[in-house]
């Protein structure tokens, strides 16, 4: 679980934050904890509360409440989530809490009775009523105008863009189901003009995000709908062909390895879509998977990677495993290391297992002692460093495409197709960075290596 980012505090916070109340007008603080989709969620609410004539205060004692947006899937995430909330009360005293945490009222007002409310995931209408509660909207209506692309809290080059809420898996070690309810896709064409205008706005890379982004549109029955004079299905592949028409750079994150995830593999060979592909496997023997109630099996999954390397060789996967799941032996975690060899996935994330309160893993016989996690995640990373050292070592030399994130006088720092934003790699330019600006994209040669980074000159 990534941490809250610390540039997305409020006394830390970026422009979007900063600008400039007016006399009189009522100020509000936002604190944004855990994953891209929860960072989805709190560029909604500041949009709303932007277009209702509230001013965004960049620090605590500047506000005149502090929204503060939790994560709750793991104890840890639970545990920085509360010791947020505890920090936004000493420093302001007006805290209103939202997101998954917010499920859990009851946990919430236990450690922090003072806080003025508590709402859980997406309930964008009751953390407004709240804000509202706490200080009474002032708009101008001559002065409130918000870009069509709305408030953002990452860089202006990228942006994150959710097609769906909620799952219908029933994975044993997730509770998110619980949290944000079941699947509840976006129609299609209001997805498409959401990209559209972010990508007039200047975002360069999109990231589609939601939690089961290959399930997307199964509920709605894939309907159609327009955008551009012409029916658009709101299925992933259909989409993705959609936003491939945009020109900016579209990054497909959390697809389970379903057949129909084969027919992306022909839109990114044909550089519609980036070659990334975001596959959280979590373990590879079929009895874990099985235990874990996971919604793809490994049987073939193998092939299908070889398949699709085939279709498209600059295919970068990555994914995040699952160490010290309950009853897991030291065969089936053996298993585990060596489907990561064989596969040699690009980019890879893992996890010791933790129980989370709710989760139905919780009550599995034979669990795995911390020491043993301990072991076994130290072994599965060092085996991942090397996949990842030897793939980027055998980049130096090449000419690859790169973003640019950011340029200082040392240098820029720059993201190539297989690493996505705060997760993944980064290129590093410190030799002909002169005049580039976040979101030039740019052809570099790469002249050195490590684990996961590259060093590399603009050409």
């Amino acid at each position: 679980m990534s941490l809250n980012p610390p540039d997305l505090r409020p006394d830390l916070a970026r422009a979007a934050l900063n600008a400039e109340a007016r006399p009189g007008q009522p100020r509000i603080g936002m604190v944004s904890l855990g994953c891209p989709k929860a960072l989805v969620d709190s560029e909604r609410i500041l949009t709303r509360l932007r277009a209702e004539g509230y001013a965004l205060s960049p620090d605590y004692r500047g506000a005149e409440a502090v929204i503060v947006n939790t994560c709750g899937f793991l104890d840890s995430a639970k545990a920085e989530s509360l010791a947020a909330i505890g920090e936004a009360l000493a420093e302001n005293g007006r805290v209103i809490v939202t997101g998954c945490l917010g499920a859990d009222e009851a946990l919430i007002r236990a450690a922090h009775p003072a806080v003025m409310a508590v709402t859980g995931p997406q309930q964008y209408e009751a953390v407004l009523d709240a804000v509202h509660e706490a200080a009474p909207p002032r708009p101008d209506p001559f002065v409130d105008l918000i870009p069509a692309a709305g408030v953002r809290l990452t860089p202006r080059h990228y942006a994150y863009l959710k097609i769906s809420e909620g799952c219908d898996h029933k994975c044993r070690f997730c509770v998110i189901p619980t949290m944000r309810g079941p699947l509840r896709s976006r129609p299609a064409a209001a997805v498409l003009r959401e990209a559209e205008k972010l990508a007039e706005a200047g975002v360069k890379e999109l990231l589609v995000i939601s939690q089961d982004t290959s399930a997307y549109g199964k509920d709605i029955g894939y309907a159609a709908s327009d955008w551009r004079g012409e029916a658009r299905a709101a299925d992933i592949a259909s989409l993705a062909a959609g936003l491939g028409e945009l020109g900016v750079w579209v990054r497909l994150h959390y697809i389970y390895p379903y057949p129909h995830v084969d027919r992306l593999i022909p839109l990114m060979a044909e550089g519609l879509v980036l070659p990334y592909l975001d596959i959280p496997f979590q373990h590879s023997h079929p009895d874990v998977l099985k235990r874990m109630a996971r919604p793809a099996a490994s049987a073939k999954t193998l092939d299908r990677i070889a398949a699709w390397r085939r279709d498209c060789p600059e295919l970068a996967l990555r994914s995040t495993f699952i160490v010290g799941y309950p009853g897991e032996t030291e065969a089936e975690f053996a298993h585990l290391l060596d489907w990561l060899k064989e596969a040699r996935l690009d980019r890879v994330g893992c996890f010791k297992y933790e129980n989370v309160a709710g989760a139905r893993a919780n009550a599995l016989p034979d669990h795995v002692p911390d020491a043993v996690k301990e072991e076994r995640f130290a072994r599965f990373m060092e085996a991942a460093q090397a996949i990842s050292a030897e793939k980027m070592a055998a980049r130096v030399g090449t000419r690859i495409e790169v973003l640019v994130d950011e340029v200082d006088s040392e240098g820029a720092v720059a993201r190539s197709k297989m690493d996505a934003p705060e997760i993944d790699g980064q290129v590093f330019i410190d030799e002909g960075f002169e005049g580039l600006a976040p979101g030039d994209i740019v052809s570099v040669e790469v002249e050195e290596a490590a684990e996961y980074d590259l060093w590399a000159r603009r050409l």
